[in-house]
């Protein structure tokens, strides 16, 4: 029996030939995203604006407009209620109160009353405004050490012009994912910034794959024109790279499907980041390596070590 291949053995198609398409449509979308995000900026969730939290299941279909008119005399300032998941579920959100944890406690307990019995709380949580500047900084600080880590990583295992074109690919995957939240006004919260940290971690998985292709043919073939060479080597890859995301996103599109509205914003993101981290890969990180000017024969402290054992091998 013979397997199925969803992607043609040999592939030849012109990746490099086309990598100022590919650049125009890189550089516009960064563009783009810095700009939403200037503009518009970003749907801070509860964990980074403060406020309180609650969800709440109803016995019968939600009446919002009803619930919204029961919480708009309560003075606990303007209340946001959106349906998710089923029709009897409902999310709350209220601005932080000012007087610390006591008022906190008390504006629930009013929305507790003006709601009545019959309603079920399934969470409730508050957050505040100090405690939500300090996690702003703190994600961005756990983006810009995992693209420093993965810089030095790379740098390490090839050479540092793999190690900048790496960075460039993943920060243009992250400016991208973020300028998708500003577009959509989807809530950013600490779980999208760990969808954001788990598409850096992808995308630098595809791309070292190919990095990895690429150090081994310039080993083989030290006389091929780097941009055949390079052209050889995505193609090369191609099937791994696509089937591996394709498989992948299967996994996270049932997230998507039956997650829940709790980890929608990083299961949206986690899709997103998939995407834009393989069209990257391929499209950007490997054609950058043309500018770089990246050394035949040799291929870095790993490479080295490599080398050194094929020679105490042979």
């Amino acid at each position: 029996m013979r397997p199925i291949r969803f992607i043609p053995d040999n592939t030849q198609i012109d990746f490099i030939g086309r990598r100022m398409i590919a650049f125009a449509f890189s550089g516009l979308l960064v563009l783009g995203s810095i700009i939403v995000i200037a503009v518009q900026g970003l749907n801070f969730g509860i964990d980074f604006r403060g406020g309180i939290l609650m969800e709440v299941r109803t016995e019968g279909p939600a009446d919002i407009a009803s619930m919204r008119n029961s919480l708009s005399g309560l003075g606990v300032g303007q209340a946001t209620l959106q349906e998710f998941g089923g029709p009897r579920d409902v999310m709350i959100r209220i601005p932080h109160q000012e007087g610390g944890e006591a008022a906190q406690m008390a504006a629930i307990e009013q929305v507790r009353g003006a709601l009545g019995p019959g309603v079920e709380y399934r969470r409730t949580e508050f957050v505040g405004p100090q405690v939500g500047d300090e996690l702003i900084r703190a994600g961005i600080l756990a983006v810009v050490l995992a693209i420093g880590g993965i810089l030095a990583y790379v740098s390490f295992r090839f050479e540092w012009q793999f190690g900048v074109a790496a960075v460039a690919a993943l920060t243009h995957d992250v400016i991208a994912t973020v300028g998708l939240f500003a577009l959509t006004q989807m809530e950013f919260s600490l779980s999208t910034v760990a969808a954001v940290l788990t598409v850096a971690g992808y995308s630098i998985n595809d791309t070292v794959v190919v990095f990895d292709r690429v150090r081994e043919d310039l080993r083989r073939h030290k006389s091929t024109d780097l941009p055949t060479l390079l052209n050889t080597a995505i193609n090369q890859t191609l099937a791994r790279t696509l089937i591996t995301s394709g498989t992948t996103l299967l996994a996270v599109l049932a997230l998507v499907l039956f997650g829940g509205e709790v980890i929608r914003g990083f299961s949206v993101a986690l899709i997103w980041g998939i995407g834009i981290g393989t069209y990257s890969s391929v499209c950007v990180a490997v054609p950058l390596l043309l500018y770089l000017n990246i050394r035949r024969g040799r291929s870095g402290g790993a490479g080295r070590k490599d080398q050194a054992a094929a020679a105490g091998s042979a």
